[in-house]
């Protein structure tokens, strides 16, 4: 989501323009004022701005979005036209005129325009074109607003600062607003002068002198008014040539409390010169950078830095460029830090005057983090169960504090993971993360680094790995390492980590070449980073089928077959990352031929496995085949598919069973409690799969909320109230029961299982030793009568009633409700909470069922008595048996039943307090029901 740009410039950087304004726009009259109107033309056509491609050869829809400021050095936003507010929709006001051949123009009154009152002056507006849905955009651009009086401009060079080769010719064009004195002076040595002229040229010879900055003034005198305008020019320098000190990593190496050895990995390019805030932002010839012999880096020590402070800095390649240290740890954004506030960041340090564009950060004897738990021992990544969330979208502050303070949440559910979508710096303030810009700094919307150690601490305290979610396959425009490779739409041919095109069709950004040394090597920076400086435990890498140089167009097929050169990368990245971590978790969003995946998973890698198309369509009652989220069925040696229900990627289950689930008679999916036992059921036949399974937060309260509400990758609504919804609730705790089912017995942690996920009744088998588990569940909205197919005779105990079944045919037929499952095991467990699932007694035959559905038991809690209550056309003797929990029998008595209707008093007045089952036999049917004894 883009936000109001306000500032200093993307593009505009201190020591040049990469864009020369003159050329994409230009103003009728030249020298445009405060309270007059003016004419803004724009050629899209010599736009630089990839973003830009998608306006040429429109005739409308094209929309001016702009601000304007009081300032030369403040923000060109800083008042803004009435209504501007939504990037993403067309700005009326704004709309522009086409002149045909991709030119456009608007007529404006600067202050009436941007609403800037009269005892305000303007100095300059920001501006840029956008289509009407905010997709497609120029770069931004700055003009200059005039007093009314004399001026003079330079229109040519179109630099305020550049860097040029010795003995280089110089065109120089200069205009006055009026007629005067025109004189161009080079550091106060008079060039040319020329009287009662509006317009002076020449040709100015740069010199040979290397590495001095030479200051160019063109000056306008009438009898009563001077105006002035400044250009800088430096002849390129020839970097010392040296070695770098033993140790240096490229980024920044401190070597003292006042002392730091900053180094460049920048092959190609001539010079590179440190600025910052000791030099006042200026290329200075004792912050020119030495070079390394093999011609790709460039170094130099900084001296005399204050201890413990924060210091903003710079590289200026080539005198043209000035990028922010792709290493850095911290950065500042004059576009984006301004709406942060300090529940994102607090104390966030000022953005320098004099800097423009993303700025690093340095800081030494800073103070090192202590972690309580510096030996985390993560959980088996066979039994994983991981909770993705997106920080933003999680806690209404945004930050790690509260999602610190939150992870009681987690502990009660019983997660062992927790997946963080992408943290690293990324474009603006507003995102899912998948724009990565700076891969060792994390993104200051949520918080400081000190608060991500913190939250990654409290959840190893809490037995809880942290994994990230990384993106390697792509980096967005403020990537240092895009910008200082660029030909102006896309990478240059000589980028060391990117390709020109990317080689599959789904990426979004700017494609790495994980075949090239330098991205090998930044890949090895990265992962190592972040396992050793921030703990973490693990990472899943984003699009990790787009880790090939196998160029297949937009054939997806193509694309996902089977890449022998892709998988050597992936083991190369795999190898490198145990090498140094041996435990750490590589998780691999792949989607490739099954061929390639299992060579990966039995090399030690994870994968996520989307099931969330035939787990939602079995939720709303199709007859769909669920079984490949076994890595069995895929034929892997070792568990490591993650299957989910849902990610962040896809549909909620919730919301598609409400919108698109069949019904029959009464039983209808689209009702919300309904929907919710569909959830369960979906989750019970997912989750206790062998293997690691994923989670996507608030599934487990069964979030409904579309995913293209606030457009796909907007923000989406908090719905923690969701808590004090009971029959929510119920899910949560489902939810729960089954994580814990997972994680503690051994049975739903075997190999030794087997799925029959076909058809509408669905059946799974696990062996564990001595213990079989048999789960089924019925997935149509009609009742069944199936052959249960319990895997042994003898007795078998219901998980959520507690009840025992007694089964002494191995085709006894069993009778399931729409959406009811079972889950039996063959020793008796802990039962938990009553009511989590609407039915409570195992009908195994239709006369089970009659009997459960003709029988009541009231009070229930009770004191000495209960009544039993019959209501059938049976006759004849009915059997009551009370049993304890483990089965010891209680009492037993039997009642004749010689009408329709029977009530009996059960007393039980010497039976101590505690949850008993009372057994009911009618005839060939059999019921039981659980009671409570208060006293």
């Amino acid at each position: 989501m883009r936000k109001l740009y306000s500032g200093n410039f993307l593009l505009f950087l201190l020591f040049v323009c990469t864009t020369a304004l003159g050329q994409v726009v230009t103003t009728v009259p030249e020298f445009p004022t405060a309270n007059k109107e003016v004419t803004l033309i724009f050629d899209v056509s010599k736009a630089k701005d990839s973003r830009a491609a998608g306006l040429l050869g429109k005739t409308d829809d094209v929309f001016l979005w702009s601000g304007a400021g009081t300032t030369a050095t403040a923000n060109a936003f800083e008042y803004q036209p009435t209504g501007q507010t939504d990037f993403s929709k067309p700005f009326e006001p704004g709309r522009m005129t086409s002149l045909g051949n991709n030119r456009w123009q608007i007529k404006l009154t600067p202050r009436q325009y941007f609403n800037v009152p009269a005892d305000k002056d303007i100095k300059k507006l920001g501006l840029l074109l956008k289509s009407g849905n905010g997709q497609h955009q120029t770069e931004d651009f700055i003009i200059t607003i005039y007093d009314d009086a004399l001026n003079a401009s330079f229109s040519s060079p179109s630099e305020s600062s550049f860097f040029v080769n010795a003995n280089a010719s110089i065109s120089v064009v200069a205009r006055a607003s009026a007629p005067a004195t025109l004189t161009l002076k080079r550091d106060n040595t008079v060039l040319v002068t020329e009287g009662n002229a509006e317009t002076l040229t020449y040709s100015l010879n740069a010199g040979t002198e290397a590495g001095v900055r030479k200051t160019v003034v063109f000056e306008a005198t009438t009898t009563t008014e001077t105006a002035r305008d400044t250009f800088y020019y430096t002849v390129k320098p020839s970097p010392v040539v040296e070695q770098r000190p033993s140790g240096i990593k490229d980024g920044v190496n401190y070597t003292s409390a006042t002392s730091a050895i900053l180094s460049l990995f920048a092959p190609h390019k001539e010079f590179v010169y440190v600025i910052g805030e000791f030099n006042n932002w200026q290329a200075t010839s004792e912050y020119l950078m030495k070079r390394t012999p093999d011609g790709e880096r460039y170094w130099l020590e900084l001296n005399g830095l204050p201890a413990g402070e924060e210091v903003a800095y710079q590289y200026l390649v080539n005198g043209t460029l000035a990028v922010a240290d792709p290493y850095t740890n911290k950065i500042l954004d004059p576009n984006n830090d301004q709406y942060l506030t300090d529940a994102n960041y607090p104390d966030l340090k000022d953005y320098p005057t004099g800097a423009n564009g993303i700025v690093s950060v340095l800081q030494t004897n800073q103070q090192t983090y202590t972690w309580a738990v510096p030996d985390f021992e993560r959980p088996d990544p066979k039994n994983l169960v991981v909770y993705e969330l997106l920080v933003r979208d999680f806690v209404a502050t945004r930050n790690y504090k509260t999602l610190t303070d939150t992870l009681s949440y987690f502990k009660r559910l019983g997660i062992n993971a927790i997946e963080l979508m992408p943290v690293m710096e990324f474009t603006g303030n507003d995102s899912w993360g998948y724009n990565p810009i700076f891969y060792f700094a994390p993104d200051k919307a949520y918080g400081t680094a000190r608060e991500l150690k913190m939250f990654i601490d409290a959840c190893h305290q809490n037995g809880i790995a942290v994994i990230l979610d990384i993106v390697l396959n792509q980096a967005d425009y403020e990537f240092p390492y895009v910008k200082m490779y660029w030909d102006g739409s896309k990478p240059s041919a000589n980028s060391p980590f990117f390709n020109q095109q990317a080689t599959h069709p789904f990426s979004v950004f700017f494609d790495f070449n994980h075949e090239s040394p330098a991205t090998e090597e930044f890949v090895r920076r990265v992962t190592k980073f972040w396992l050793q400086e921030y703990n973490v435990d693990g990472f899943r890498f984003d699009l990790s089928k787009g880790f090939t140089q196998k160029n297949t167009g937009g054939d997806v097929g193509a694309w996902s077959a089977y890449d022998a050169s892709r998988v050597e990368n992936l083991k190369r990245i795999y190898d490198e990352i145990r090498a140094y971590d041996p435990t750490a978790y590589v998780i691999l969003e792949h989607f490739a031929d099954n061929t390639e995946e299992k060579e990966l998973a039995n090399y030690g890698m994870m994968f996520w496995g989307n099931l969330s198309h035939d787990y939602r369509n079995a939720a709303k009652g199709e007859s769909v085949n669920m079984d490949w989220i076994s890595y069995k069925k895929r034929g892997w040696q070792n568990p490591y598919l993650i299957g989910y229900v849902e990610s962040h990627d896809e549909e909620r289950l919730m919301y598609d069973v409400m919108q698109n689930g069949r019904s029959a008679d009464s039983y209808n999916t689209r009702n919300l409690v309904t929907a919710l036992n569909r959830a369960k059921l979906a989750a019970a036949f997912s989750l206790l799969v062998p293997g690691p399974k994923l989670l996507w937060q608030f599934g487990e309260l069964g979030y409904d909320v579309n995913i293209d509400f606030n457009g796909r990758t907007g923000a989406k609504p908090l719905r923690w109230e969701y808590q004090n919804d009971a029959e929510r609730q119920k899910l949560y705790k489902v939810y729960s029961e089954l994580i814990k089912l997972k994680t503690n017995e051994a049975v739903f942690k075997t190999s030794d299982y087997s799925l029959s996920f076909d058809g509408m009744v669905k059946r799974m088998v696990l062996v564990e030793g001595n213990t079989t588990a048999f789960m089924i569940g019925n997935f149509d909205v009609r009742r069944r009568t199936e052959e249960a197919k319990f895997p042994a005779v003898g007795t078998w105990y219901d998980y959520f009633t507690g009840e025992s079944v007694n089964i002494t045919n191995p085709v006894e037929q069993i009778v399931l409700q729409p959406g009811e499952f079972r889950i039996f095991t063959t020793n008796r467990l802990s039962t938990p909470q009553a009511g989590l699932v609407p039915w409570q007694n195992v009908a195994l035959s239709a006369e089970d069922e009659l009997a459960a559905r003709s029988t009541s038991v009231y009070p229930n809690p009770f004191e000495d008595k209960a009544q039993v209550e019959i209501n059938s056309n049976y006759r004849g003797e009915v059997t009551l048996t009370l049993l304890d929990l483990t089965g010891r029998l209680i009492q037993k008595e039997v009642i004749s039943k010689d009408r329709e209707n029977i009530q009996h008093t059960l007393h039980y007045g010497k039976v101590g307090a505690g949850i008993y089952l009372l057994q009911v036999e009618i005839g060939q049917g059999k019921t039981i029901k659980k009671m409570v004894k208060l006293y």
